[in-house]
C-alpha cells in the first residue's frame, strides 16, 4: 500500500513539483518553503433506535460498498461540530431530525472515494430522535429502514468501520442490559 504522501506531488500552495517527504506526516515545499501534515478527515455514524428496539440503518446508493447496508452519516463540513455534523447527515439522508447527539467513540478508517483513499476518523453517535414516522431515503442512501437488533448480520454491512462499530455498540448493549435479545 502507497504511502497517502504519495497521492500529492505538487504544493497545494505554489503548485511546484520540489515537493517532498519532510517525515512521515508531512510533505514540504522547497520552493515556497510549505509543510504540509496529512491529517484525517472527520466523518459521523448516527446509532437511532426506535421504541421497538430497532436500528436505523441504509442501503448504499453509491459506491464505495453500494448495494451493502450502512448507518446514516457522512464527512464534517468546515466550522461543523461533531454533533452538528451527525445531525446534517441524519436529516440529508433520511429526513429524521435529530434532538441530542451523543458522543460514543470514534474508529480510524480508511475510505475510498472517487478512486482517492482518504483516511477519516469515524465518530460515532447515539441519536435521539422524537418522530421517525417520516423517514425517507435521499442524498446517497438507496433506501432506509428500521432492523429489529437481534435480527442484525454485521456482514451485511459493507464498510470496514461501520462493522467495527456497530459490533462495538451491540456488544456494549449486551453488556449493560439495555435490550432484548
Amino acid at each position: 500500500m502507497k504511502h497517502p504522501l504519495e497521492q500529492f506531488v505538487y504544493c497545494p500552495k505554489c503548485g511546484s513539483n520540489k515537493f517532498t517527504v519532510h517525515n512521515e506526516k508531512a510533505k514540504k515545499c522547497h520552493a515556497c518553503g510549505f509543510v504540509y501534515y496529512f491529517n484525517s478527515s472527520a466523518a459521523t455514524v448516527a446509532f437511532i433506535v426506535n421504541h421497538n428496539n430497532e436500528l436505523l440503518v441504509c442501503r448504499r446508493a453509491k459506491e464505495p460498498a453500494k448495494g451493502t447496508l450502512d448507518l446514516p452519516g457522512g464527512f464534517i463540513d468546515m466550522a461543523e461540530t461533531g454533533e452538528e455534523g451527525v445531525i446534517r447527515e441524519v436529516l440529508e439522508e433520511t429526513g429524521l431530525v435529530v434532538k441530542e447527539a451523543i458522543y460514543q467513540f470514534s474508529l480510524p478508517n480508511l475510505y475510498m472515494y472517487s478512486g482517492f483513499e482518504v483516511h477519516t476518523l469515524d465518530m460515532f453517535f447515539v441519536c435521539k430522535v422524537e418522530d421517525t414516522s417520516h423517514i425517507k431515503a435521499m442524498d446517497d442512501v438507496a433506501d432506509t429502514f428500521f432492523l429489529p437488533l437481534n435480527k442484525i448480520q454485521i456482514e451485511e454491512f459493507g464498510l470496514g468501520s461501520i462493522r467495527k462499530g456497530l459490533q462495538k455498540y451491540i456488544n456494549s448493549l449486551l453488556s449493560n442490559d439495555n435490550t432484548e435479545w
